[in-house]
């Protein structure tokens, strides 16, 4: 994707998975006041964890919401929806015109790891470049602090850098902040996304009526002993900065798997009158 034309204002649709009403969007949008056209579509309450969801059996209703930044009020729209659905309907019904950039976040927590693909931060952020728009996610790496200063500027700074250079179609970039102020944060680091898994249990409990019901717990495991990682930058008090892509094959497999006998494989496991018919299909389109 190329760089936004310069002659005009950009427009930058602005999304998150907390909630329109979060301190993290508030954030983000008044970093980046008087950087473009400022429009935001957000959930009309918080949507974190589900993901890359969209709605497809209940309507997606739209409303005027009152969102101001230093400048003064801007547009917005509080949406039933998933982070997925913001970007969605904004794109297709309710921007006149294209946005030049997608942001979406401040996120209160990390989106590091395996985490990407559990959060609506990063999906938002995702379905923008399916849909071709410049994107960028920002998270800080907390659930408790709402010191949004430094993560503002990076994100100002990095949403300008995207402005300017453009993104390569169908890709992304995913920021983690640390949490602490601007002067303890070391830089940006460029990394790839750590390896990482969640070990999770299940809490089982019984409501009032005896009928069970499941709280889902979990620890979060570390298995990646590397050093460019998001995890070991932010360990580093880094920000965090990783390019991701929709492209989700495993290409050092297709060869592997290409070089599989898939037919013999079948006719083995085929019954006899399975094995009988497909041999006859073939011989009949060897005739002809």
């Amino acid at each position: 994707m190329s760089a936004s034309n310069n002659t005009r204002r950009p427009r930058i649709l602005i999304c998150n998975d907390d909630g329109i009403d979060a301190p993290g969007i508030q954030a983000l949008a008044s970093a980046l006041d008087g950087l473009g056209d400022l429009i935001i579509a957000a959930p009309e309450s918080e949507q974190s964890a589900v993901g890359h969801a969209i709605t497809v059996r209940d309507p997606v209703r739209a409303q005027s919401y009152g969102f101001e930044v230093p400048s003064g009020p801007t547009k917005a729209w509080s949406i039933a929806g998933t982070p997925a659905d913001c970007v969605k309907l904004a794109g297709q019904e309710l921007l006149d015109t294209p946005p030049d950039l997608v942001v979406s976040g401040i996120n209160h927590g990390p989106n590091t790891a395996v985490n990407v693909l559990y959060s609506g931060t990063v999906s938002a952020a995702t379905e923008a470049a399916i849909m071709g728009y410049p994107a960028i996610a920002f998270s800080l790496c907390s659930w408790s602090s709402n010191e949004f200063e430094a993560a503002g500027y990076y994100a100002r700074m990095l949403s300008q850098h995207v402005l300017n250079e453009g993104l390569p179609a169908g890709s992304l970039l995913n920021v983690n902040i640390p949490a602490l102020p601007f002067e303890e944060i070391e830089g940006v680091r460029i990394t790839r996304q750590a390896k990482a898994r969640w070990e999770e249990s299940f809490v089982a409990r019984t409501d009032p009526l005896d009928r069970p019901y499941y709280w889902l717990s979990g620890t979060f495991v570390n298995l990646d002993e590397g050093s460019e990682n998001d995890l070991a930058a932010i360990d580093d008090n880094y920000v965090a900065v990783t390019p991701m892509q929709l492209d989700l094959t495993a290409y050092d497999q297709l060869d592997t798997l290409r070089n599989v006998d898939w037919d013999t494989k079948l006719d083995a496991e085929a019954r006899p009158d399975a094995r009988a018919r497909r041999a006859a299909r073939r011989a009949d389109g060897e005739e002809t």
